[in-house]
């Protein structure tokens, strides 16, 4: 597999020349927060950063994504007839994302591509994404990467990994796809034994920068009814405002709802994210709902990442360490000390 060196100014020329092949999502500071936009002139990437707010997970599975059109007139030949919306698959490149984020696509994987069920949505547009790592040099204190099987400088899920070497990234191809990225990437030089070196220093001591220690060796022998009955899940919701930030700033969360939105004659059958902290998410036609109080909403959203996800897939937890749930969350509630709960119980 081919790696080289690139001065960073190199880097971006080099990724503004694969503009014609790629569409190219880079970080960029939008605010006091990063985003994952295209590269365009005037917005110049900044990959010295902790990690976006939002996951780059829209960039495959949209927030809202329309899925069908159709028309309610009837002088129209094909009334009431649901007719594909338009999609763009062609090649992107997210640049810069973190290998929590990377590993979170795996993850997700296993819902939206297994031998059941193919979502042809999310499989064409992630088959035509190739994602180029950024390793972590400095992770965040809510970072607990490790604890889930990935690590700082994890290559699981990536094309290509970039090691930030100060004012040079080493840059190594991983697979097929990126080394094709790599090869129309101009410029850059081979890496020599002494970058090679140097990154192999840099992943050992980011991986010893990690602190949280998640345990959850334990969870997958529990009895789920147990778990299901604990006594502290009423503590572990009692600051919750189910505003679900959690599950939208999540990478690894998929859950979402279908919805038709009519205007006039014209009609569009789309796609959303939704979440299971929000009341409505299990509401019955009948009016019905079997997790009408704030406890059983918590209680779902921890189960199912800590526990029901394992016992199907037998894959680890349904999150990848990146952090953001106990970042973002406004009432300070902490996946990590929910999973020692439900782990030691």
């Amino acid at each position: 597999m081919t790696d080289k060196i690139f001065t960073k100014q190199e880097w971006i020329e080099a990724l503004k020349g694969l503009q014609d092949t790629y569409r190219i999502l880079v970080p960029v500071k939008d605010g006091d927060f990063h985003s994952f936009k295209s590269l365009e002139e005037g917005k110049e990437p900044d990959f010295n950063y902790l990690n976006s707010r939002l996951s780059p997970k829209s960039l495959v599975f949209p927030q809202s994504e329309r899925m069908f059109e159709y028309s309610l007139d009837e002088k129209d030949p094909d009334v009431n007839i649901l007719k594909e919306s338009q999609k763009d698959y062609s090649p992107q490149a997210i640049v810069g994302i973190r290998p929590c984020d990377a590993h979170a696509f795996q993850i997700v994987k296993l819902n939206f591509d297994n031998p059941e069920y193919r979502d042809p949505y999310w499989v064409q547009r992630f088959e035509s994404t190739t994602l180029v790592g950024l390793g972590c040099n400095e992770p965040g204190s809510t970072c607990f990467c490790t604890e889930t099987g990935g690590g700082p400088f994890s290559e699981k899920g990536l094309d290509v990994m970039l090691y930030d070497l100060g004012e040079r990234f080493l840059v190594k191809g991983l697979t097929e796809k990126g080394e094709e990225f790599l090869n129309k990437a101009k410029g850059g030089s081979p890496a020599d034994d002494a970058a090679l070196k140097d990154a192999e220093t840099l992943k050992g001591s980011a991986s010893d920068k990690i602190v949280s220690e998640v345990h959850t060796d334990k969870l997958r022998e529990k009895v789920v009814k147990d778990l299901f009955n604990a006594p502290f899940w009423e503590d572990v919701a009692f600051s919750c405002i189910n505003c679900g930030t959690c599950t939208f700033l999540c990478p690894t969360c998929w859950c979402f709802d279908i919805q038709d939105e009519v205007l006039g004659k014209e009609g569009d059958r789309i796609r959303n994210w939704d979440s299971c902290m929000f009341p409505l998410f299990t509401l019955h036609g009948s009016g019905h709902n079997p997790r009408d109080k704030k406890f059983q909403r918590v209680r779902q959203r921890f189960m199912h990442k800590l526990k029901y996800y394992d016992d199907k897939y037998h894959n680890g937890i349904q999150c990848s360490g990146c952090g953001r749930c106990v970042r973002y969350c406004p009432a300070n509630i902490d996946i990590r000390q929910v999973a020692e709960l439900m782990n030691n119980f």
